[in-house]
């Protein structure tokens, strides 16, 4: 089989680690591993495959005999050397949210959209992790009884704002339990303890950026600009998953059962719902599990529970769902996404 150069920009972060990670376990076809950064990670040495690699400079020289090039930095990185990874012969992934509505690069989720990924001009987008958990649960859905309209609340953990975040809710939490005077830096307010309905810098419509994404983004992906998706983010107090509560409306009729076993069948989908499921008369699990970030983490699965029809609307459903949004919602999506090309 042919193996590939695979670079890995932004190797350091929590995206870029998780890549690296994926890209191990799912040993795909690469003969050389090109970890890059900006200048304060340069000769930060990260194991893949039991062997010692040192990150080398992000620059336009980077990306000579590259022959995929997996993007985990910001936008402003994306779009300096996204172009320049792509000029150089290389097929580019990019994490970040800057060419997600370019109407000539792809934005793909594999298991709906996988098809558009060849259709590219040297650029493929990942999504934002909020949209790719949304319509994992949505698209199966829409596929088999239509989807009128959606509302959906995020429940955004802290590890999608990066690593300084992480050791932010660390150390609040502790002052907090110890009594002291919580600092913050990387939220607007406090996260310990609280919740922050802002993801984002707000816009004229009272709207956030992640709000927005989850909207331009389905609309995209889904190839139905006039899709009704009505978004509420949250930032919560939880290290890693996303979770998220969705209230669906039908254009035709569908039972819990119906539901369930349309989501059951969806590769990438794994229903935990012992509610539900004692009602079907199926052995497995207790009435009380349903998805919880606890255990969701490091799970590559989009895990969904809580089914349930909501009477107040008609062809009303009610779901939760609970996502790793490191893995499938960034590094396992970008991977996948690679695997479709080789």
């Amino acid at each position: 089989m042919k193996q590939f150069n695979v670079a890995v920009v932004g190797a350091t972060g929590l995206v870029g680690k998780e890549v690296l990670a994926v890209l191990e376990q799912r040993d795909l076809p690469i003969r050389k591993i090109i970890p890059l950064a900006t200048e304060e990670s340069v000769g930060t040495i990260m194991e893949f495959a039991g062997e010692p690699h040192v990150v080398g400079r992000l620059d336009s020289d980077a990306f000579e005999d590259v022959d995929f090039a997996i993007f985990t930095a910001t936008c402003e990185v994306s779009e300096k050397f996204a172009p320049v990874a792509a000029k150089s012969g290389a097929v580019v992934i990019d994490n970040s949210a800057h060419f997600r509505m370019a109407p000539n690069v792809p934005l793909v989720i594999p298991e709906i959209n996988g098809n558009l990924a060849r259709r590219h001009d040297g650029i493929i987008a990942n999504p934002n992790c909020s949209t790719i958990q949304l319509l994992m649960v949505l698209h199966p859905i829409n596929v088999e009884f239509g989807v009128k309209r959606a509302i959906v609340s995020t429940y955004q953990s802290v590890s999608g704002s990066g690593k300084r975040a992480l050791d932010e809710l660390a150390a609040q939490s502790l002052a907090m339990l110890t009594l002291k005077e919580p600092v913050v830096k990387e939220y607007p307010y406090r996260i310990a303890f609280n919740l922050l309905p802002q993801i984002g810098d707000f816009d004229e419509q009272g709207y956030s950026v992640e709000e927005r994404k989850l909207v331009d983004e389905t609309a995209k992906i889904l190839g139905q600009p006039n899709i009704l998706i009505s978004p509420t983010c949250i930032r919560v107090p939880v290290f890693h998953c996303h979770s998220q509560s969705l209230n669906i409306s039908l254009k035709s009729r569908a039972s819990r059962k119906d539901v369930r076993d349309a989501l059951s069948a969806f590769p990438g989908l794994k229903v935990v719902d012992g509610v539900l499921t004692a009602r079907v008369g199926d052995s497995e699990g207790d009435e009380n599990d349903y998805p919880l970030p606890s255990e969701c983490s490091e799970q590559d699965e989009v895990f969904v529970g809580r089914i349930r029809l909501d009477d107040t609307v008609e062809f009303g459903v009610n779901l939760w769902s609970v996502m790793d949004n490191l893995r499938k919602g960034a590094a396992l999506n970008a991977v996948q996404i690679l695997e479709l090309l080789i």
